[in-house]
């Protein structure tokens, strides 16, 4: 009879077979590999030839001498190359254990690297041998790398900024220049805005604001079919305008001109002249409601935008259709216009953004990173960048080809419009009465405002259906669902101890340029 087995637990199984591997393998690998010396350092010698070719030559000071001249040259006899105890910024290297070439062989020792300093540079731009002058450039024209290089300055123990100096040199070994670490940078400290000011009048819903150019009123149209204008200073009423027979949906006072252009649901658009306060022009051709219009800023056109999927270029003066730009498939809810190539920039409810060629009439690109309707575009005042707003997210985007740049994330609502200043505040509100303020440069949301409904009005009156800053930038004015203006002002009171920007670095943002 033989002896019953011993039943073990698979843990302890599994543990037996890894020791046992590991003791049956582990004296292979402890064991150094024996090397033909020979072959090796030949190998080695042909590796260091194809790399480091061109440090080879530098110049060593063995560390253990007894004494270092007080003045040292560089091999070509020029006087600022200095040793290491002389100029503070050198540089100490391990030693490389192969030989650099025949009949040099590197001790055991450390070896200490000097680099030249400017004067030496200079120096040395004029005595490079001609093994590394470049055949088509003169002597004189030799770039920083090839100084560098020359004068003993080993690639593979430069700091990541310093090895972005060498590879303007074209050197064949810039494959070992250390990429610089992702880092995500921090976001610039914004004065948080409050509540300033709220201004009613309007007997439905604001839709949609403008500032005239010389910062003294602004314009504003409403669902009650009427466009009033109000100081800027006092929140005044100025004056009313009728004519429209459904609502406002957008409004543009001209800089070049006294004009004032709006559009509505009635699938009218017309021209005030407000020396006279009244409709002096028609542009008939929309077959839907016009949702959105702008301004050329250096050409006396009109762009409009409308639930027919099109928009269309007015000549401002002859009335004239110039173009009728389609392509999108649903609404086109927002135009934008710039002096600079693409002119036009349409965003619609068919999730696309389109940049348009003012002059063809044709779309030069077409943006379909949005998952959802776009209803907002606005355009950085100072950089050629822009950004469009929608439900899944505020995407910023790089003209002129539209190159994606970021997702700021975070306002989970409809947003019906952006702004943005010179300070890189950008604005966003949205249909649920919320507005995000964010840091243009870095995509952090720096503050959250849902402001009070109006008196007498319902809890769900609360939506953003319009905002933009003054042209001081120290006011922002938005037009909302409980039928009133609000003004907000940056705090005064504010600091950077008072407010810290409660900012941690995240999952880097992946850039594209």
């Amino acid at each position: 009879m033989g002896e019953d087995v011993q039943k073990h637990s698979v843990h302890t199984l599994v543990f037996r077979s890894l020791k046992r591997t590991h003791d049956m393998f582990v004296s292979d690998q402890s064991k150094p590999i024996a090397l033909d010396e020979k072959s090796h350092n030949i190998k080695m010698s042909a590796k260091l030839r194809a790399e480091y070719g061109a440090v080879l030559h530098m110049p060593v000071f063995k560390d253990g001498r007894d004494k270092v001249p007080s003045i040292a040259t560089d091999p070509y006899s020029h006087p600022g190359y200095s040793h290491p105890g002389s100029d503070p910024e050198y540089l100490i290297t391990g030693t490389h254990p192969y030989p650099s070439g025949p009949g040099v062989a590197l001790s055991e020792d450390t070896q200490m690297q000097t680099m030249p300093s400017e004067a030496a540079v200079n120096a040395l731009a004029l005595a490079l041998p001609a093994s590394q002058a470049r055949q088509d450039v003169s002597r004189t024209a030799a770039s920083v790398g090839d100084i560098h290089r020359h004068a003993g300055a080993p690639e593979r123990s430069q700091p990541p900024h310093y090895m972005a100096l060498l590879e303007g040199g074209g050197t064949k070994n810039s494959s070992l220049v250390p990429r610089k670490a992702p880092s995500m940078p921090k976001p610039q400290w914004h004065p948080p805005w409050k509540l300033y000011r709220v201004i009613s009048g309007h007997l439905g819903w604001v839709r949609c604001i403008a500032v005239e150019p010389g910062n003294q009123w602004f314009v504003t149209g409403s669902a009650d079919r009427t466009i009033k204008i109000w100081d800027l200073a006092s929140g005044r009423l100025k004056l009313s305008l009728t004519g429209h027979i459904s609502t406002v949906r957008g409004v543009a006072v001209s800089t070049r001109s006294p004009y004032l252009f709006s559009c509505g649901e009635d699938k009218q658009v017309k021209c005030w002249d407000l020396e006279y306060n009244k409709v002096i022009r028609h542009y008939h051709g929309h077959l839907s409601a016009v949702y959105d219009l702008d301004l050329h800023p250096t050409i006396d056109v009109l762009v409009t935008c409308s639930r027919d999927s099109t928009a269309r270029v007015w000549d401002i003066r002859t009335k004239a259709n110039v173009h009728t730009l389609s392509g999108h498939t649903n609404t086109v809810a927002t135009v934008k216009c710039q002096s600079s190539e693409p002119q036009i920039i349409t965003g619609s409810h068919d999730t696309s953004i389109r940049l348009w060629d003012l002059i063809a009439g044709k779309t030069r690109a077409t943006l379909t990173n949005h998952k959802k309707s776009v209803r907002a575009l606005v355009l950085h005042p100072r950089q050629y960048t822009f950004a469009s707003g929608s439900p899944d997210n505020i995407k910023q985007w790089k003209f002129p080809e539209g190159n994606f740049i970021q997702n700021l994330s975070g306002h989970n609502a409809i947003i019906n419009t952006l702004a943005v200043n010179s300070d890189g505040v950008l604005v966003s509100g949205a249909d649920n009465g919320t507005i995000h303020m964010w840091d243009w440069r870095t995509g952090y949301n720096f503050q959250r405002i849902h402001a009070a409904v109006q008196p007498g009005s319902l809890d769900s009156e609360s939506g953003i259906f319009d905002c933009t800053f003054d042209h001081s930038e120290s006011r922002l004015i938005t037009a909302e669902a409980d039928k009133t203006i609000k003004v907000y002002k940056e705090d005064d009171t504010a600091t950077e101890e008072t407010h810290p920007v409660n900012w941690k670095p995240e999952i880097l943002k992946r850039k594209r340029f």
